[in-house]
Formats: structure tokens, C-alpha cells, sequence
């Protein structure tokens, strides 16, 4: 509508300036209408002039409201004009500036209502816009980290380098667990890393939080369910070599205390006492064994990681243990997608690994009418995710939190240390390993290996 008539009185001025020129060139060169061409020569020069100052005073008025909103000058006044081409233009100038204010009114408030909300989160944060400069960091970020504000990276990476030096390892969404020395104390911080790109600009968004507490509750839980079963595993073994050693005593003994002699000892004793003395023997040997299992789990050596190939490994597996799979009749599946993929592995170490899952899932499927077992592997994101999974009952819900703790096991002859030996060789090689058991679904765990930045050329094919 502005614009509209805006263009109505520029077009009124043309016309009636080509108008006025035109009467001009009519009447011009005649004598007796001299006074005439001077009055109409005298119009056509006011008319240019208040064409022009129109135009002008518009484009000012214009330019003078574009130079408020690029500024932010709400102060601006837009005063009514008594010329007829602004009674229009000014008030709805007013309305957008109105607007605007309105607009950036509600943006700083709802700025300020986040600034006052990440200053009260128990999570520390940090911003890094580009690569140095620090554009946020709130107080439980400076509380974790026991420093004072900064505004550059490389401050933190003078000050606090295990900190950068793990943020600089990571990617978009990547987690770490870090271990700061602050002050001669040390704070375990679960670090994740988040990118976003806001125009033109790359911003880092580092989340730290202190899991010191969830650590050592976890680990009290975790020796105080190791601590039960290794009792429970030696008080088996000492309680009966307790007894029959009382009874050994009791029989070689006696009333008064003194050893008796062999013609006291008659020949249904002299059994009696191999018989306890091979019970003592065996169940010595049981505990020996547990204690062989204890430091076989606690000594196993760092991986020799090299690159892999998922599918050469599945193909030796298959092959390792293709006995047991026939003599249980059950069918084994594989995939790998893409055929080429590879972690970073000890092949040794993941060869075991899948040794002791396959082995559960032959135990667990045993007794279902059509047992399957299935190894498959995919890469998702940056990470890879192999998988072992089969048909069988499941594992009991109440059972589930309990199958990674060491000497645990819901089987009857089980040693119960293969999964807590899997879970200890795949934390070494900076991975994870998870299961997920329901009712009436397959019984799947993941193994799940952190992305390799460089992978040596030369793939191991087992």
C-alpha cells in the first residue's frame, strides 16, 4: 500500500510536469505570450525541485529506518510530516521499529533465561567458538575444574591438559572418562563433546560431570558382590576339608588326645581315611583352580592391536567351533556389512572373546527345537558394533546386572569368569560390551569398538 502510493504521487509529478512542459513548447517563441513562458519555465523548475526533494526526503527517510534496525536504534523518531507522501510511510515505520523492539526484547529475555538456567545446571559446560576462543563457561565448570574464567583454549591446554588433550582426541559425541590432578586432588569427569554450526561460526560444546561418587558407589556394589561370591566359592571348598580334617583327627585320635597306634586302627578306618583324604584332595584342587581363575582374570596382558577383519575372524570361529555346533545340531548364521570392515584388535584376545559368547549361547540354546546362533557386524557412525546372538531361554531379569561380575554364573558347572573376562578384554581395547535379554526375544551382545582415526594398511586376514 506505501509503496503503491508512493509510485501515485511520483507518477502525479511527472505528469503534471510533462503537462506544464508541454504547454510550455506550445507557447514558446510567441511575443505576446512572453510573461507566459516565464511563468511556466518558472513552474517547470519548482516542480523538478519538489520532484527531486521528494524522492530525496524519501530515500532519507528510508535509509535513515534501514540504518536504525542495522543498528539497533530504537530511539529513532519517525514524526508525523504534513506532507502528504509520509502521512502513510511514518506510521508503519513506527509499527515495524514496534515490532522489531519487541522481537529483540523477547530474544534477550529468553537469552538471559538460558544464561540464568546453564548457571544453575549441575553440569559444567563450556563453549569454544573456532578453535581458541572460550565464548562460556559456567560455575560448576569452573568449580569442577578449580580455575578461574578463561577466554581462550590454549589457556586450558597450558592449565589443564589431560582435559584437552582428551577433547582434542574426540569426536562429535563422543564420552570420555578423564582424570585430573587439581591441587593434589583426583576428580574422575565424565567429558562428552558436542559440534554445532551456527552460520558461519563451528562451536565446541564440552559437558563435564563429576562421576567420582557414581564410581565409587558402583565399585562398592562391585567388590561387595565379588567379596560374597568369592566367600561363598572358598567356604565351599574350606568347610567340608574343615570337617573331614576333624574327622581324620577323630579317628587317628584318641580320648586322650594321643595319636593311637596301628594295631588300634582297624581296616575299615584305613579306608574311611583314604576315602576323606581323596575328598580333601579333590576339593583342594577345586580351590586351586578358583585361584587359577582369579589371577587369570587379573593378569590378562595389554592387546597388541592391529587392524582386523570382522569377517576373516567370524570365518575362524565358525571354524573353531563347527564341532560343537553339529554335535548340537544348531545353525549358525553370519554377516558382515561391508565385507571389508576392521577393528583394531588383539586378534588373540577377540578370538577368546567370541570363545567364551559362543559358548554361552551353545549352553543356552540347547533343548530348543530350532537353535540358532547369529554373528553379525555393521558399522554405525564412526563406531563398529559386532554382535552375538541367539534363540535361547534368556537370562532371568533379576540375574541380568549380576553376569558380568566375576565368579558369578547361572549355570551349574559354570566357573563364571568368561563374561567378566570378555567385559576386562574389551575394556582394554577402549570398548564396550552390553546384552539385552528379554522374554521371547533373542539374547544379544554388542561389542562395540571406538572409531580408528588411521588403521594400518596391511588388515590381518586370520
Amino acid at each position: 500500500m506505501i509503496l503503491k502510493w508512493f509510485s501515485v504521487l511520483v507518477v502525479l509529478r511527472v505528469v503534471l510536469l510533462l503537462a506544464t512542459i508541454t504547454g510550455l513548447v506550445l507557447i514558446f517563441g510567441r511575443a505576446d505570450l512572453f510573461f507566459n513562458q516565464i511563468i511556466l519555465g518558472s513552474i517547470i523548475l519548482i516542480q523538478v525541485y519538489e520532484l527531486i526533494r521528494f524522492v530525496t526526503q524519501t530515500n532519507a527517510e528510508l535509509a535513515k529506518f534501514l540504518l536504525a534496525i542495522k543498528y539497533n536504534d530504537f530511539t529513532v523518531n519517525f514524526s508525523r510530516s504534513r506532507h502528504s507522501g509520509f502521512k502513510h510511510l511514518h506510521p508503519a515505520m513506527r509499527e515495524i521499529m514496534e515490532a522489531y523492539r519487541q522481537v529483540k526484547i523477547e530474544k534477550e529475555a529468553q537469552f538471559q533465561y538460558l544464561r540464568l538456567l546453564v548457571k544453575h545446571l549441575k553440569v559444567g559446560i563450556i563453549s569454544v567458538k573456532g578453535k581458541d576462543e572460550i565464548t562460556l563457561m559456567n560455575p560448576p565448570a569452573l568449580e569442577l575444574l578449580r580455575t578461574s574464567a578463561y577466554h581462550h583454549w590454549k589457556n586450558i591446554q597450558l592449565n589443564r591438559p589431560q582435559l584437552a588433550q582428551a577433547v582434542e582426541n574426540m569426536q562429535d559425541g563422543d564420552s570420555q572418562l578423564v582424570e585430573l590432578s587439581l591441587h593434589g586432588e583426583i576428580r574422575r569427569l565424565s567429558v562428552q563433546l558436542s559440534q554445532v554450526r551456527l552460520l558461519k561460526d563451528t562451536y565446541r560444546i564440552i559437558t563435564l560431570h563429576d562421576i567420582e561418587d557414581e564410581i565409587n558407589r558402583s565399585e562398592t556394589q562391585a567388590y561387595h558382590r565379588l567379596i560374597r561370591i568369592l566367600t561363598h566359592e572358598i567356604m565351599n571348598s574350606v568347610t567340608p576339608i574343615s570337617s573331614l580334617s576333624e574327622t581324620l583327627l577323630m579317628m587317628l585320635e584318641n580320648d586322650k588326645g594321643t595319636v593311637k597306634t596301628k594295631e588300634q586302627i582297624s581296616s575299615d578306618y584305613l579306608e574311611d581315611l583314604a576315602y576323606s583324604l581323596r575328598t580333601i584332595q579333590k576339593r583342594t584342587d577345586g580351590l586351586l583352580s578358583f585361584v587359577e581363575d582369579y589371577r587369570r582374570l587379573t593378569k590378562v596382558p595389554q592387546p597388541q592391536r592391529k587392524p582386523l577383519s570382522v569377517q576373516s575372524l567370524f570365518d575362524t570361529v565358525s571354524l573353531l567351533m563347527r564341532g560343537e555346533f553339529e554335535k548340537h545340531n544348531i545353525v549358525l548364521r553370519t554377516h558382515c556389512q561391508p565385507e571389508s570392515l576392521s577393528v583394531l584388535a588383539d586378534h588373540r584376545q577377540l578370538e577368546q572373546v567370541f570363545i567364551n559368547l559362543l559358548t554361552n549361547s551353545i549352553q543356552a540354546v540347547a533343548g530348543q527345537p530350532e537353535p540358532t546362533i547369529s554373528l553379525e557386524a555393521s558399522q554405525q557412525g564412526e563406531k563398529t558394533v559386532l554382535e552375538v546372538a541367539d534363540n535361547g531361554s534368556g537370562i532371568p531379569p533379576d540375574k541380568l546386572d549380576q553376569i558380568f561380575v566375576p565368579f558369578f554364573s547361572t549355570k551349574e558347572k559354570g566357573s563364571g569368569i568368561g563374561l567378566s573376562l570378555s567385559r576386562h578384554i574389551m575394556a582394554l581395547h577402549g570398548g564396550s560390551i552390553r546384552v539385552q535379554s528379554q522374554p521371547g526375544t533373542p539374547t544379544v551382545f554388542s561389542l562395540t569398538f571406538p572409531p580408528v582415526a588411521e588403521l594400518h594398511p596391511e588388515v590381518i586376514n586370520l
